[in-house]
């Protein structure tokens, strides 16, 4: 059995994080190392899925889900506009192979997705 990955264990309350939005499905914290002034991340709570073309395959729900959350967030915490990415595969810079969502605003020059 793999190891669980870090977003498992923030799930699971092993690792602390500020957590900014939570349901039954979904789970939402600022991002320890932030690329924005606003950088957060939204993930399912289940680990089935390694990325989003797995998830919008397997439960397309759960990914307008996160969608919703992403626009809730930056509603909240920034003025409403935001820029989501979602990065899938290592060589896109995907480190977290547990499907998740990058919410990003404030000022958002190219360098932001380095």
């Amino acid at each position: 059995m793999a190891e669980p990955t870090v977003f498992e264990r923030i799930v699971a309350r092993e690792i602390p994080a500020e957590i900014v939005l939570e349901t039954d499905t979904i789970i939402a914290f600022v991002d320890i190392a932030p690329k924005a002034p606003m950088h957060v991340l939204v993930v399912p709570k289940t680990a089935r899925y390694r990325d989003v073309v797995e998830l919008a395959a397997g439960d397309p729900a759960l990914l307008a889900e996160m969608v919703q959350a992403a626009q809730a967030i930056a509603r909240e915490r920034a003025a409403g506009d935001f820029r989501l990415v979602f990065n899938t595969g290592e060589l896109a810079g995907q480190t977290v192979f547990h499907a998740h969502a990058h919410v990003l605003a404030g000022s958002l020059g190219e360098e932001s997705l380095a």
